[in-house]
């Protein structure tokens, strides 16, 4: 599958730095980022950038209520940024801020451009002023009665009632929102970009047309453009508001030069931080930022969501195009939908909508939500919609049950009758990488253009019809029958193929499951490379749990939200918390008679209020200050991982613990000890003389399982 080596450019909207992601953000990252990841796959050079929007008077206005400085409020929001970015596993090359070095000199280079080319004008304009607050207000801060249905307490750009737009000017009783002032009419001089001039409108009827050669904006975004352009029919400038580029102090922003107390307005130097991230990002990396733009073969991304298309393209393709080289037009603009929650607008007052803080804090797996989001994801500008039963359903059934379920099965007889080895006759080879290749090559097509729904849809066929074909050849049978493992050794050598393409397929998607299956599994010391797909794995290595089922429980705690996100307020799938992992003395034998050892007889009730689960063990380390501690990481099947601290360190390396087995007590209340929180208890023996043995279960057994 050879292709020539594309480098990229790409970018995602900036998220405004007065607060932390939604998911709306969260949905747009992994859309991008699944592009990325692909591409990257393929071997292409990939700059993916982004920043956070610093400036503007909400940001001002606060920063000043929380007695902050505007600069120490979005240094507060961007600290909370890596959470969520590493979280949900967007692999963004650098983030930055257009409160920059980089933007401040990028935007003055920009405006001196344009001035000079003609392209901004001076006017004055007439605003509301609050005299209270000393300042001139956004539309937003404006309130009163709507001019159109007499709606009271409306914003100053739009009804909430009646959906009419107007200019502030044109309330009933208007009065400002900061201090309940009625605001003065007051002049002042203002900038603006000439959107209007024949030139750029002549420009971006054929930009817009094609962005750049065998490109195409999508088809509802370029009908929209249209009807802002006019339909492209001569007259359209009257069509297109020349552009108010500054804005009056005070006011947190880059100043506009040769006009003191001037500002440029943020949606000016919002899209610029695009650059200025991208050159952050290529001085990190030794490359001249001037030279990598004026290259002929680089290509510039922007994924946004619907409510930006204007700015996005109209003002930022024509501000790049005549501010000249080495600045550059974008090569495509892809545009999505919002994401909705069963079918409403997400709502926090309404209390419909899911956090990407408490889907994190309640240890779902982020590979669950990027796989649910990828199967819904298309070209198309259409909202997307959550439903947490299809969400439960669809990962349950499709990443659990179909996608894993073929290496579960599959890799235990290779390992256990074969060694760990794999075998294909000729005529299999060929047809299975014939096979593969061709499934690589549609899904190449499919990730290009964005229609990850089908990948996902073309993924989970194939799925099919390997589980099908191993459950019809019966291998369970064919074990038993020396004389048939060579059918037995060919029929899951087959599925583990399958599963392997199938891994390959989806690992944009599914980045981490895809690279413990790369290493763990087929033994690879690297990810895997989209070539990976029709290749034929010789041996695998044994068989590790890749991922649990999501509980129903988790996701009832994930709609009710933040509280639900609080230590212990919500059981995990096993019952969780946790509680000291030493283990316990035990207790003086009783009256009624002990069983063996003695310990107090107990009733198979009693017996059955204990939880005991599988758990792997993840990592292990020791514990500065504890002398018989190890602290130890667990997976209990559950989406999440436990911490446990064991007195085992007498007894055992740390470094020969990871990856061991053993099963442990999952629903003893948690125990806050001096070096943290202990969420359970692992089982060990131990008798009257030296030594501490940790228990292990048989082969095969898997975290989650529970020991009965």
């Amino acid at each position: 599958m050879p292709a020539s080596r594309r480098t990229l450019f790409v970018t995602t909207a900036l998220p405004y730095a007065n607060g932390p992601f939604h998911i709306g953000h969260i949905m747009e990252y992994i859309q991008a980022d699944i592009w990325v990841r692909h591409r990257r796959m393929r071997g292409d050079d990939v700059h993916f950038v982004s920043a956070d929007d610093a400036h503007g008077a909400p940001i001002m206005l606060k920063a000043e209520g929380l007695g902050v400085t505007p600069q120490a409020l979005v240094a507060r929001i961007a600290a909370t940024r890596p959470k969520h970015l590493d979280g949900f596993l967007v692999s963004f090359d650098h983030w930055h801020s257009t409160d920059s070095p980089e933007n401040v000199e990028l935007v003055q280079d920009i405006y001196r451009r344009l001035d000079a080319a003609g392209l901004v004008a001076t006017r004055t304009i007439e605003q509301f002023y609050d005299p209270v607050k000393g300042m001139f207000l956004p539309d937003r801060y404006i309130k009163g009665t709507c001019p159109k249905c007499g709606a009271k307490d409306q914003y100053g750009d739009a009804c909430e009632n009646c959906s009419s737009t107007y200019a502030p000017t044109d309330l009933v009783d208007p009065y400002s929102t900061l201090t309940g002032a009625k605001p003065e009419l007051r002049h002042s001089e203002h900038l603006f970009f000439r959107i209007s001039a024949p030139e750029v409108v002549a420009f971006l009827e054929r930009w817009t047309a094609e962005p750049s050669p065998g490109q195409a904006l999508q088809p509802e975004v370029l009908n929209k453009i249209r009807e802002w352009l006019g339909g492209g029919e001569s007259g359209a400038a009257g069509k297109l508001a020349d552009w108010d580029i500054s804005r009056d102090a005070p006011y947190f922003g880059i100043p506009v030069p040769g006009h003191p107390g001037k500002y440029f307005y943020v949606w000016l130097d919002a899209p610029i931080g695009y650059l200025a991230s991208l050159k952050a990002h290529l001085r990190g990396r030794g490359i001249d930022f001037e030279t990598f733009l004026g290259r002929d073969d680089v290509e510039q991304i922007h994924f946004i969501g619907k409510d930006i298309i204007y700015f996005h393209t109209l003002f930022w393709p024509a501000v790049l195009r005549f501010a000249g080289k080495p600045y550059r037009v974008p090569d495509n603009v892809h545009v999505h939908g919002f994401i909705t929650f069963s079918g409403e607008k997400m709502s926090k007052s309404r209390g419909t909508g899911i956090s990407p803080d408490v889907y994190l804090d309640l240890g779902l797996d982020p590979e669950w939500l990027r796989y649910y989001l990828a199967a819904k994801l298309n070209d198309r500008v259409e909202d997307l919609d959550f439903n947490p039963d299809d969400f439960v359903a669809r990962v349950n059934a499709d990443l659990v049950g179909k996608y894993v379920n073929i290496a579960s099965r599959a890799a235990t007889f290779i390992t256990r009758h074969f060694d760990g080895r794999l075998a294909y006759s000729d005529d299999e080879r060929r047809h299975l990488v014939e096979g593969a290749v061709g499934a690589a090559t549609l899904a190449v097509e499919r990730y290009q253009a964005r229609q990850y729904s089908q990948v996902v849809r073309e993924a989970m066929a194939i799925a099919d019809r390997v589980n099908e074909a191993f459950d019809d050849a019966k291998p369970w049978l064919l074990a038993k029958e020396p004389a048939r493992h060579t059918e037995l050794q060919a029929v899951c050598s087959r599925a583990i193929f399958g599963f392997k393409l199938i891994s390959v397929l989806l690992a944009p998607i599914l980045p981490a499951t895809a690279s413990r299956v790369a290493r763990e599994l087929f033994g690879l010391d690297r990810d895997f490379a989209w070539s990976d797909a029709g290749e034929l794995p010789a041996r695998i290595s044994p068989y590790r749990h890749l991922m649990t089922r999501i509980d129903p429980r988790q996701v009832d705690a994930l709609i009710e939200g933040p509280k639900a996100a609080e230590p212990g307020a919500v059981p995990p799938p096993a019952q969780t918390s946790a509680a000291p992992a030493a283990p316990a003395a035990a207790t003086a034998p009783s009256e009624s008679g002990s069983a063996a050892g003695g310990a107090p007889t107990v009733a198979i009730d009693d017996f059955a209020k204990i939880d005991l689960r599988i758990a792997r063990i993840v990592a292990a380390e020791s514990v500065e200050g504890a002398d018989k501690l190890l602290k130890l990481t667990l997976d209990v099947g559950e989406g999440r991982h436990r911490t446990v601290f064991a007195g085992i360190k007498a007894a055992y390396d740390p470094a020969t613990l990871v990856g061991r087995l053993t099963p442990m007590v999952a629903n003893l209340a948690a125990r806050k000890m001096k070096f943290g929180l202990s969420e359970g208890m692992v089982l060990a023996a131990s008798g009257e003389g030296p030594g501490l043995y940790l228990l292990a279960p048989d082969d095969g057994a898997q975290p989650g399982m529970r020991v009965k």
